[in-house]
């Protein structure tokens, strides 16, 4: 098992904006804390659910060292804005981020495989063992074939799992059950599998993941950290239970696009405002109402753990 991030529940944090696209970093410091005081294992910083894409590297910077001193060493931080379509691109970012890598408490980075190139499994291969040469940190890989347009298989992820220690893990976002049961049955024991994809997250865990990197624990860190780690402990009632709240939210979430979905969900609760960057746009009014419904009816339901 990896020595580096813990089981559990780690979460994809939202980075908060002003109503007219500046930076909150008072509304990120709130963030931090809520998600901490809910229990979350480890936060990964500026995923794709903290649009770094539409920030400036200084911004991304700001972001890092603001979740950083916020965060104060109390649980371990991944550092997410590490996908790209062009392998030396990515490492001279690398070589960019390097003085922010170095703070303590940033154990991992987190890197996608590349959007809209559509690289063959060995373009996906060598890509990332390009990255382990020049990577300062461990590597946490992730698949995420909705966003990048290819899945990377199985197959190519154990490959990599046992050509490099460097490779700690992958959050598989796939969403293929099947895909998962093989990495879980074929990937060596220190290299660890979190799922990415909420809706299944139960089911991965029970067959054996480490935890779930989520999208709406950062509304309800408590509740989808209870789910998780009940279904670690093999508790299936309990994770069950913890875990129904959530089926008709979760495609709520994303209907709209991600994070306009879990930031309008954040609004209603009082956490940040629903602010994105273009080419996001806030959810439609209808999503909007759908979402207040399924909120107001977590709250008067009074779910154990709900906040």
């Amino acid at each position: 098992m990896s020595p580096l991030l813990p089981e559990g529940c780690g979460v994809a944090l939202v980075t908060p904006f002003h109503a007219d696209g500046r930076q909150d970093l008072v509304g990120l410091r709130n963030m931090v804390e809520h998600v901490l005081q809910g229990g979350v294992d480890f936060i990964v910083v500026l995923g794709t659910t903290g649009e770094p894409i539409t920030q400036t590297r200084e911004e991304c910077f700001e972001v890092m060292r603001t979740v950083h001193d916020q965060v104060n060493g109390r649980v371990p931080l991944v550092a997410g804005p590490f996908g790209g379509n062009s392998t030396q691109g990515l490492i001279d970012r690398l070589d960019a981020y390097a003085e922010i890598l170095a703070l303590p408490g940033y154990v991992s980075i987190m890197s996608s495989v590349p959007s809209y190139v559509k690289p063959s499994q060995e373009g996906i291969y060598q890509h990332f063992m390009a990255l382990a040469h020049a990577s300062p940190l461990p590597i946490l890989l992730y698949n995420v074939p909705s966003r990048s347009g290819v899945n990377m298989t199985a197959e190519t992820t154990v490959r990599l799992a046992k050509a490099s220690s460097k490779f700690i893990g992958v959050k598989e976002a796939s969403g293929d059950l099947n895909q998962g049961l093989e990495l879980l049955r074929d990937c060596p024991p220190s290299f660890s599998i979190y799922s990415g994809d909420d809706p299944t997250a139960m089911a991965l865990i029970t067959s054996g993941a480490r935890g779930i990197i989520s999208v709406v624990a950062n509304a309800y860190p408590r509740l989808f950290g209870e789910m998780s780690r009940a279904a670690l402990n093999g508790n299936l009632k309990k994770a069950r239970r913890y875990n129904a709240p959530f089926i008709d939210v979760h495609p709520l979430l994303y209907v709209d696009g991600n994070p306009a979905g879990i930031k309008a969900v954040l609004q209603q609760l009082g956490h940040c405002s629903d602010a994105v960057r273009l080419p996001l746009v806030p959810v439609s009014e209808k999503t909007r109402q759908n979402l207040v419904l399924e909120v107001l009816k977590l709250e008067v339901e009074r779910v154990p753990g709900l906040a």
